[in-house]
């Protein structure tokens, strides 16, 4: 019967692994598994919004630009391009190149 393969366990020669015994990986595998806890990863968990929250005190701080006049609203995708991007107009309606 073989030993069993801890395939987490970083790379070491054959003949060190022989030597461990199925306590030794135990514990190493306990330990590997500890929680920890970013600081990074709970600080950003901290500015996330979740759906359904009440964000009805909260102000918009990004500027809204009126459309151009070199630039089209796409009748297909709804988004505004520069005229470069249209890519057929029919019956008044102009489509992007991408929803083409």
């Amino acid at each position: 019967m073989s030993k069993p393969t801890d395939y987490d366990a970083p790379y070491r020669p054959g003949v060190e692994v022989e030597d461990d015994s199925l306590e030794e990986l135990k514990a190493r595998g306990a330990a590997s598994q500890s929680a920890r806890v970013d600081p990074d990863d709970a600080e950003a968990a901290e500015n996330f919004e979740l759906p359904g929250a009440d964000l009805s005190g909260e102000e918009l701080t990004v500027a809204v630009v009126p459309m151009q006049p070199d630039e089209f609203r796409c009748a297909r995708c709804f988004l505004v391009h520069h005229r470069s991007q249209r890519a057929t107009q029919r019956d008044g309606q102009q489509v992007c190149q991408e929803c083409s």
